[in-house]
């Protein structure tokens, strides 16, 4: 049974709490949220964590109210209206239906949580249509100018149909990286880079593209001594005809992140790393289009920085409206779903097709599906490569 609250006023602070105080809270939401907090009534009411040490140091820091090591005991006393969780992926699933069944909304760090299953558990916890409370993903990539105009011009077909596409996350990651316990294991982490790292990209390609329709992919462990992969490839067919390729990978010294879609009348580039603004991206117009319209197309507005801030400002609008925040429901589900089916198809060399993986299917429940060599229990060192 849910306890809700009454939708928040224009006019009363929203309770914000932070579940774990590490570096992507340290770094990420705690700015963003006192970035917002200045023109809003905003108030961060309690920060929670299993190391009582650095829960109290980040409040002390952020000059925050209330420590806590206990998330139940958090959301008895607390009752947020919003909890932005920045914790491990294996405790995504549990944290979210505590937060969502206390009344709060959530804002979870990708990835989601380590399956589908888990997804659909969170989705079953929320509350109904048009009231909440709902789960959002934090999607970065997908907000700010340049990301909504491109949207807005491939969704009304200015630069034509999309007919190619390239999605890359090609980044590096040392052994130090992986020293981290939670990392580069399928229980902790969920996946490799194409679940930790690479979902940005694909999750910004879905919302550009739309709904996918295929997947046949690939995947290794070329370098990291880890349970997951190091590297996948795939190729992605989608339901308005268009065909990308996607690339994932840790190994690759001269970091980038980068899509690409050519369509008939033009080509429309994003080369960033971690964040983009309005110069990331370039429209390179076809022989023949006029150049009003290309300047037209190039014209991204105000420069709005694809960050935490831009995605939770909207999703503060929404909680106050009591409306559904993308990247919640079926909208967040749509990559997770893309991410599954890479594995599955590389795991198994077979064409996965969207709705595909459901209850029963092994993929379902985790993303390494009980493939031999890459389930947990089934994997041997491979020589040449230091324990």
């Amino acid at each position: 049974m849910f306890v809700t609250t009454s939708h928040p006023s224009h006019q009363a602070p929203l309770r914000v709490a932070i579940i774990g105080t590490g570096a992507i809270a340290r770094g990420s939401h705690l700015p963003a949220l006192t970035a917002l907090a200045a023109g809003q009534p905003l108030e961060v009411v309690a920060a929670v964590d299993v190391d009582a040490a650095s829960a109290e140091a980040f409040c002390a820091d952020a000059g925050i109210a209330h420590a806590y090591t206990d998330l139940d005991r958090m959301l008895a006393e607390q009752r947020p209206d919003l909890v932005t969780l920045a914790t491990p992926p294996r405790f995504h699933r549990d944290q979210t239906v505590a937060a969502l069944r206390a009344g709060a909304w959530v804002w979870c760090e990708k990835p989601p949580c380590p399956s589908l299953e888990d997804f659909d558990a969170i989705e079953a916890a929320e509350g109904p249509e048009g009231e909440g409370p709902f789960a959002a993903i934090v999607f970065q990539h997908r907000f700010g100018s340049g990301s909504g105009h491109v949207r807005e011009l491939l969704a009304g077909q200015a630069m034509g149909r999309p007919l190619v596409a390239h999605c890359q996350t090609t980044w590096y990651r040392d052994d130090a990286y992986y020293a981290v316990p939670w990392r580069g294991t399928w229980s902790s982490e969920g996946g490799g880079p194409s679940m930790g790292h690479g979902i940005h990209q694909m999750d910004l390609l879905l919302d550009l593209l739309g709904p996918w329709s295929e997947i046949r992919a690939m995947a290794g462990r070329l370098v990291h001594d880890v349970e997951t992969e190091d590297v996948s490839t795939a190729l992605v067919r989608f339901e308005n005809g268009a065909m990308a390729t996607v690339v994932n990978s840790v190994l690759s010294p001269d970091e980038v992140s980068r899509i690409r879609i050519d369509c008939e009348r033009a080509t429309v580039e994003l080369t960033h790393l971690y964040g983009h603004r309005n110069a990331d991206w370039r429209i390179t117009p076809a022989p023949g289009v006029p150049s009003e319209e290309a300047d037209a197309w190039r014209d991204f507005g105000p420069d709005v920085h694809s960050s935490h801030h831009a995605q939770l400002s909207g999703l503060l609008e929404d909680l106050r409206a009591g409306r559904r925040p993308r990247s919640s429901g079926a909208d967040g589900r749509k990559t997770l779903e893309l991410v599954t089916a890479l594995y599955k198809a590389a795991f198994t060399g077979a064409t996965v097709r969207a709705g595909d993986i459901g209850p029963g299917d092994p993929y379902y429940a985790a993303l390494h599906g009980g493939a031999p060599g890459w389930a947990p229990e089934s994997r041997e060192p491979r020589a040449g490569v230091p324990a």
